[in-house]
């Protein structure tokens, strides 16, 4: 039986063994951090519920990574009579944008997952489990704002303002920190197990060795041609344990109920009464995704986003200001689909496993492994039909087409990442954005039509939080359409 700290009360402690409801993790309104000694039974389900969270939305309907993905990747548009998305549309990135997922990040997610890496004794799988989720978060937050704090972050009371680190140096270190926490779960002589606490993996410390090379491979092809990879590529290859093998979702268990919906279908579906929110009216497909699904013959159309009432597939420009003579009312176009909408129990997924199968092809084609690019380009494809419940990808990625057909595609590095780009798309946009930064792929691809500028934003700026409490420490604000982070240069 696990030993478990104190925390509180012993009633809390007691209270929370006794659960065996599926609801238990959603309840997060006790603080962990606060106790000095805690349970890390609890602490690890409010830490992945949090990291759900910054991914798809919080409980109370704010936006987060994946719609600001979707916005920027040009693939979200408004549907007429909604003014949901202006400052999305106009490219509005101030300090105040999408500002909480930098606050969320560090206040929620990392201060939990940093308190499972300060765990004692047998407590090894536990501890890399933070470490690793802890690589999970400071990747993405270096992918949107560059230079943050990493060294002296979370140190709290200790140093509350903690120094900007170089975003180079972390992306360096965060290979180190995943490498330290796979050798952790090897070595650990009879660790205290997770088990359905562990909301992501229900403990099975194999899938998180497996998780672990994989957000390794995601970082290394990211910074590759900037910085040389090959011998860590080559280090994950003889590790052994292999990549994921199902895309990785968290399910503390969502259920249709007030407060315990999934954060996504919360915002983009319906509330716990079942009345579509008028989010979900207001969100359509733009007319160029909607145009090259149409155009390759890809099944994905009607799964990524619903029909029209009269059964076609629609979408709108975005940063459309005169919508007439057009109709364009959420009945007439195509809305958010069946295939990422699922219902109020569907898990979130924070890592897909078309990613990891082409970012596996992504480091073939630049000679980082010896497997083959054709056939990871390919499972990539079906990982996505699988993820979107839309049957074999065999007779899709036939087609004598460029950027569908491997042997059809001149470029092998663009039918990658556009494909990749369809997969995530509404799901884990924004690592479709950090490659179009990178590679500019998907080629063609239009702006808003409220743009102040020719160009797209490449960052986030650093948020009024960080101003106002931090500002001695804070970089000065690079340009968020032009200086691009250190791997996209």
């Amino acid at each position: 039986m696990k030993r478990t700290f104190k925390y509180l009360s012993v009633l809390m402690v007691s209270g929370f063994l006794l659960l065996t409801s599926c609801q238990k993790f959603l309840d997060v309104n006790v603080d962990p951090n606060n106790p000095t000694e805690v349970s890390p039974e609890l602490v690890l389900p409010v830490a992945q519920k949090y990291t759900a969270n910054i991914i798809d939305g919080t409980d109370g309907g704010g936006r987060r990574i994946n719609t600001l993905g979707n916005m920027m990747m040009y693939n979200w548009s408004q549907t007429d009579g909604f003014a949901w998305y202006p400052d999305e549309f106009k490219y509005n990135v101030t300090p105040s944008f999408y500002q909480y997922i930098f606050s969320d990040s560090y206040t929620s997610a990392l201060k939990q997952y940093e308190i499972l890496t300060q765990l004692g004794d047998r407590y090894e799988d536990y501890k890399a489990i933070g470490m690793i989720m802890k690589v999970y978060h400071f990747q993405l937050l270096v992918d949107l704002y560059g230079d943050i704090p990493y060294t002296e972050a979370l140190l709290r009371k200790d140093n509350a303002t903690p120094k900007y680190d170089d975003a180079k140096t972390i992306y360096a270190d965060l290979i180190v920190q995943l490498t330290k926490a796979i050798e952790l779960i090897k070595t650990a002589k009879n660790p205290i197990k997770p088990g359905p606490d562990d909301i992501m993996f229900d403990g099975d410390m194999t899938r998180w060795i497996r998780f672990a090379n994989t957000v390794k491979l995601r970082i290394l092809v990211r910074e590759s041609g900037v910085v040389d990879v090959k011998s860590e590529v080559a280090a994950i290859i003889a590790e052994g344990s292999g990549f994921i093998q199902k895309d990785v979702e968290v399910n503390p268990g969502y259920i249709k109920d007030a407060g315990r919906q999934n954060p996504f279908w919360n915002l983009y579906g319906a509330n716990a009464t079942g009345t579509v929110t008028l989010t979900h009216n207001a969100t359509s497909a733009t007319d160029y995704v909607i145009n090259v699904l149409k155009k390759t013959n890809d099944p994905r159309i009607d799964f990524i986003y619903g029909k029209s009432a009269s059964g076609k597939n629609i979408g709108i420009p975005q940063g459309l200001l005169d919508y007439s003579p057009y109709n364009y009312e959420p009945d007439s176009v195509s809305l958010i689909g069946p295939g990422i909408l699922r219902g109020p129990s569907q898990s979130a997924c924070i890592f897909t496993l078309a990613e990891s199968d082409f970012n596996q092809a992504e480091a073939a084609v630049l000679g980082l492994t010896s497997a083959d690019a054709k056939t990871l380009y390919e499972a990539g494809i079906q990982a996505s039909f699988d993820y979107l419940g839309a049957g074999d990808a065999s007779g899709y990625y036939s087609q004598d087409i460029n950027l569908v057909s491997w042997a059809s595609s001149t470029n092998k590095m663009q039918a990658i990442i556009t494909q990749k780009w369809i997969a995530e798309n509404g799901i884990t946009a924004e690592q479709s954005w950090f490659d179009y930064s990178k590679f500019g792929y998907p080629a063609g691809l239009p702006i808003s039509r409220l743009a102040s500028t020719p160009n797209r934003p490449v960052r986030l700026e650093y948020p009024s939080s960080e101003l106002s409490s931090n500002s001695s420490n804070v970089p000065a604000q690079p340009n968020v359409f032009t200086d691009k982070v250190f791997w996209a240069k």
